[in-house]
């Protein structure tokens, strides 16, 4: 331990969630001398995969009052002296007088509210049930599905780090309606190619043209020609635009709207053309069937994982369960840290991530629920040589859940349902992610969500363990402070999409060339030969 205070580290990487370790990894072939510590004994911070047992003690720590209450009850206000920088534009970057008090850049002694209210239920008779022991389960605090144009896959791909991840296949797209008191509540999938439209039967014909006119207008939205037909209308709301250019009945304006996983059921044409035109355009780019893949093992917290792994190979020191304060700025160009082990330590450049949401975030609620059931039907394999789904989305439209009280019923709810082939439970059992805007009846909304949900897909299935929690978001940009010749930067906290938010790797490459500073040329970032003795035939583990 002692011979950590020996040498200045050129970063010390605080935090392993997503970005901290995807840096490390695009660090890993730098020949830097980086330090990477996080304050829990498990890596992925916001974006961990929790045992049932560290749930518990996850949702334990994170129990204080709901994020909307404390940002009602005590207003955040951005300190004057803070500095933020745009990612993708660092030359506006800025300095701090060294004299001047810590600002949110530096200070690591407030605790987090990103997450808040969080709680868990358990089923009176769960292990007769069929709750099996806690490692047995991993569940995911950043259950995002990754669309296969995503640029995060390409630079997996281009750093060689795509071999230690196994990526299963997103699976159909569902919406859940009411139609009358006869018929009950149906799952009704999604058509979202050619074949599809022509299969459906519950679609007539004259909506299938209207249908595939708009499919066939999205897949060329942005070309010069399309692009005057939409663009004087781009800030309106996309389910205007749906009735007024296609004609579209209520329950093919449900349908497209739940492509773009909207949480406010309020997507501009401009933003909505583009999610559907990137959903469309990955539809069989990894093979047939799917648009998205999931990484086995608990979602985005495998990808943290890989990128620490990858650190630690290219050199780095790793170290779980060490908290660490801001000691003092020298005048040598280095920081002193204190680490929780009582060692102190310098670097040039200090990486952590925001732990307090902005005034103006967004919160959104989210119900884990582990049941007993494989939900079989929601997994069938519909395209001919396509692989087996592990996640199916669902999407619950406006006003489509039924209660004594309506309020808050206008909000659209999600879920991902993940099957035990992403090795997050027991095989036979599911873990359902439910997701919604936070208003001030979510709880009771996701559970109403889980039981329609439930009814429509399978004739018996318990809940077993539940995890209910809100989250919010930090400042969207990345904080840079300078002290000196020494720099500090906080990276902001996961997007609240359901789907991964490529904007977020503009963050991690300005981090990188604050650390690399110009020694490489920034076409290098994220790109790797293979190391001596790997090659092709390496790939079998990714699937």
């Amino acid at each position: 331990m002692e011979s950590l205070s020996e040498e200045t580290w050129d970063a010390v990487i605080y935090g392993t969630g997503l970005s901290q370790s995807l840096l490390a990894l695009a660090l890993s072939r730098s020949n830097k001398r980086i330090l990477h510590l996080d304050a829990n004994d498990f890596y992925g911070e916001h974006e961990a995969a929790l045992s049932l047992q560290d749930a518990d003690a996850w949702a334990h720590t994170h129990a204080g009052a709901s994020v909307a209450q404390q940002l009602k009850e005590s207003p955040l206000k951005k300190d004057a002296n803070e500095i933020i920088v745009e990612a993708s534009n660092p030359s506006e970057e800025g300095s701090v007088d060294k004299d001047k008090p810590a600002t949110a850049a530096t200070s690591l002694q407030t605790a987090s509210n990103i997450f808040r209210s969080a709680n868990v239920w358990r089923h009176p008779n769960a292990e007769a049930q069929g709750l099996s022991f806690p490692r047995a389960y991993s569940l995911a605090l950043a259950p995002q599905i990754i669309h296969t144009k995503s640029i995060l896959l390409s630079q997996l791909v281009s750093s060689k780090a795509y071999r230690q991840v196994e990526f299963l296949a997103v699976g159909s797209f569902f919406v859940y309606s009411t139609t009358d008191a006869g018929s009950g509540a149906t799952l009704a999938r999604i058509p979202s190619s050619r074949e599809d439209v022509f299969s459906t039967q519950s679609i007539p014909a004259r909506s299938k043209r209207a249908l595939m006119k708009f499919l066939k207008f999205v897949i060329d939205y942005d070309l010069d020609d399309q692009r005057s037909i939409w663009q004087e209308k781009a800030d309106r709301p996309l389910s205007e635009y749906l009735v007024e250019q296609f004609k579209l009945d209520k329950g093919l304006q449900d349908c497209i709207l739940a492509l773009t996983l909207t949480l406010d059921g309020k997507v501009t044409v401009k933003e909505g053309l583009a999610t559907i035109h990137r959903h469309l355009t990955s539809i069989g780019l990894f093979g047939p069937g799917f648009c998205a893949v999931y990484p086995k093992w608990g979602g985005i917290s495998e990808i943290a994982q890989v990128g620490c792994r990858a650190g630690a190979v290219g050199g780095a020191i790793y170290m779980l369960d060490t908290t660490v304060s801001m000691h003092e700025y020298g005048n040598n160009g280095e920081i002193s840290l204190q680490l929780s082990k009582d060692i102190s330590i310098q670097t040039t450049t200090f990486i952590s991530s925001q732990q307090i949401c902005s005034a103006s975030s967004q919160t959104i609620s989210r119900l884990v629920a582990v049941v007993n059931s494989p939900l079989p039907s929601l997994f069938e394999i519909l395209t001919e040589g396509a692989p087996a789904p592990a996640v199916t989305v669902i999407a619950f439209p406006s006003a489509s859940l039924s209660d004594d009280d309506r309020s808050g019923l206008d909000n659209p709810v999600y879920a991902f349902v993940h099957s035990s082939d992403t090795g997050e439970c027991p095989s036979g059992q599911c873990v359902v992610y439910l997701t919604m805007q936070t208003v001030p009846r979510s709880s009771h909304i996701l559970e109403l969500a889980l039981t329609a949900l439930l009814r429509a897909a399978a004739t018996t299935a318990d809940v077993l363990y539940k995890l209910y929690y809100e989250q919010a978001t930090s400042a969207r940009n990345l904080v840079v402070a300078s002290r000196g010749s020494a720099t500090v930067l906080e990276f902001p906290s996961p997007s609240l999409g359901l789907a991964f938010d490529d904007n977020s790797l503009d963050a991690v490459k300005e981090a990188w060339k604050h650390v690399i500073k110009s020694e490489v040329p920034d076409t290098a970032f994220m790109k790797f030969e293979d190391r001596e003795g790997m090659g092709d035939d390496d790939d079998d583990v990714y699937d």
